[in-house]
């Protein structure tokens, strides 16, 4: 059996707890898509990051969850280039990572790690709207006035759904083989529910349902605070292009996170984003494959 060593790093971290625990995997040149996905089911981990040399950018990273290869994952990407950097493999603010969806920039201010995702493309979901709240035992009287669910992608697709209350969100009893069936034929990741934040400082606080990845429930969606912060902004919910958006306190076990998300406009339209925070590595793993 051939073995590696996977480092658990927590992205979105608030001052060194919570967070979202992804695998890191360096010098993953030689590893077939298979061993890597064998790797990750065995991690138990929501995502694990693989790296390797790359030819057109500073490295090239491979994301697998459980079930499946996923083209772009947020919290696995802030977990690897704050690894990097903390091993000073990155000598200055900026890098970039090579994924099987292209190129992407990443920076770094103030400590924190930033990572480039692309210009919201939008998908009403109108005529689907009953199917979406069965998926989550919710009446169209618990959807926030004049908001609409909607697809998002910013890089990967996923369904926004804007709830009135916050303590909907927090009693929210999803049918994950609902939202399952409807992931896949909608080739969604998964669903990212919010409610306006009553915490200052925050726009929102949210929910992420990915059963189709295997994963029931995140404690922090880097690919999810982009469409979501687009949303919020196209759908005039804010103003505001730096936005700070919370996930992670209603889960079975809380595991609070803070996304912070940099909306860069042209024209008053939203032309490209970056996703950041906090992340701290807390130890390392032996996997057999």
């Amino acid at each position: 059996m051939k073995e590696v060593i996977l480092k658990i790093v927590y992205a979105f971290s608030i001052s060194g707890t919570g967070g979202n625990p992804a695998g890191v995997v360096l010098n993953a040149d030689e590893l077939s898509n298979k061993e890597k996905q064998s790797i990750a089911a065995k991690a138990g981990l929501s995502e694990v990051a693989f790296v390797s040399k790359s030819t057109q950018a500073d490295f090239k990273l491979d994301f697998f969850t459980p079930t499946r290869q996923i083209a772009h994952c947020g919290h696995a990407t802030l977990a690897t280039f704050t690894y990097l950097k903390q091993l000073e493999l990155i000598k200055g603010d900026r890098s970039s990572k090579e994924t099987i969806d292209g190129n992407r920039d990443i920076y770094f201010k103030n400590g924190f790690a930033y990572m480039e995702q692309k210009a919201p493309v939008y998908t009403t979901i109108e005529n689907q709207l009953r199917e979406v709240l069965e998926s989550l035992n919710l009446a169209k009287e618990d959807l926030l006035k004049g908001y609409s669910p909607s697809i998002v992608n910013t890089g990967n697709s996923f369904l926004i759904v804007p709830v009135a209350r916050e303590d909907a969100l927090k009693n929210l009893r999803p049918n994950l083989e609902k939202i399952k069936t409807y992931s896949e034929k909608h080739n969604l990741i998964g669903y990212y529910v919010f409610a306006s934040s009553n915490e200052p400082n925050i726009v929102a606080t949210t929910r992420m349902f990915a059963p189709l990845y295997g994963i029931d429930e995140e404690s922090a969606t880097g690919m999810a605070a982009g469409p979501i912060a687009c949303y919020l902004f196209d759908k005039h919910f804010t103003k505001e292009t730096e936005l700070t958006i919370k996930q992670g306190e209603y889960m079975v076990k809380p595991s609070p996170s803070r996304i912070l998300v940099n909306l860069q406009l042209e024209e008053d339209k939203i032309k490209k984003l970056f996703a950041g925070g906090d992340a701290f590595v807390a130890k390392e793993r032996f996997i057999k494959f």
